[in-house]
């Protein structure tokens, strides 16, 4: 398994495979030909960026067993899922703040993450995994209230697309099976996440597959997989939120009640 991160070094965007602290610097392109430069940094001498910069960011909704049995919803017959702004991109560490413009429920949401590596469209299952770079943790917040203020439109690009929303990171693994990992979130130093992506309805491979056949996926799109149980307001002022997948990492991220001024 391999660990990839992005960073920000004296003014210079790099990238490259990262081991406990310590950061092998690459040459080339993340998603193509590279190769190690001989240079090493520390994680600690350098900013860490969100580890890719999709072209577009796609979210799933009820793709989960259990959350579809809890909220008595059927399970969809294809992946029900929406656009969310490359905008609202964050990375590990960031401190996200409340929007100017909404004052209403802000809520986690804790998931599995499948960045694309290779050019894929009307791909099939089988072929799925050899389009497939890695994976990280998400933390797909959302305006809750904005969802269905309005009757007649269902806000989804809206509710999750403010700026700060998308926080995904700290890296990107590859080389691991994503149907035995689980995703737990913890907010304010409590458990309150805890599920597994074998309860997944579309699972990554079969997702990509069925993607693919409705738009092009690009490298460095990276697609949510949904959320499942357990997903709930962050109340306090100040909210300490940790996205953990064991053999990928551990997102973190602040949300803050008051507005930027």
């Amino acid at each position: 398994m391999t660990k990839w991160v992005r960073f920000r070094a004296g003014g210079a965007i790099g990238f490259g495979t990262i081991a406990h602290s310590d950061i092998t610097v690459h040459d080339g392109d993340m998603f193509g030909a590279n190769k190690p430069t001989g240079q090493t940094l520390q994680l600690g001498d350098v900013e860490l960026l969100a580890p890719c910069a999709p072209g577009k960011i796609i979210g799933l909704w009820n793709n989960f067993r259990a959350l579809a049995a809890k909220l008595n919803q059927s399970i969809p017959p294809e992946p029900l899922y929406f656009l969310k702004a490359t905008t609202s991109v964050a990375a590990h560490g960031t401190v996200v703040s409340r929007p100017v413009s909404y004052d209403g429920k802000v809520v986690y949401e804790g998931e599995l993450g499948i960045v694309i590596g290779k050019r894929a469209s009307n791909i099939s299952e089988a072929d799925a995994a050899s389009h497939i770079f890695g994976y990280t943790c998400v933390n797909d917040i959302t305006a809750a209230d904005i969802l269905n203020r309005d009757p007649s439109f269902p806000q989804w690009a809206r509710a999750k697309s403010f700026d700060g929303f998308g926080p995904f990171g700290p890296a990107i693994a590859t080389g691991l099976d994503p149907q035995t990992l689980s995703i737990r979130t913890i907010l304010n130093g409590a458990e309150r996440q805890n599920y597994p992506v074998a309860d997944m309805i579309f699972a990554p491979h079969k997702l990509v597959s069925l993607l693919s056949h409705d738009m092009t996926l690009e490298p460095g799109d990276l697609i949510c997989c949904g959320t499942s149980v357990g997903v709930g307001v962050m109340k306090e002022a100040s909210n300490s939120v940790t996205i953990a997948i064991e053999g990928i990492g551990e997102l973190h991220n602040e949300f803050h009640q008051a507005v930027k001024g």
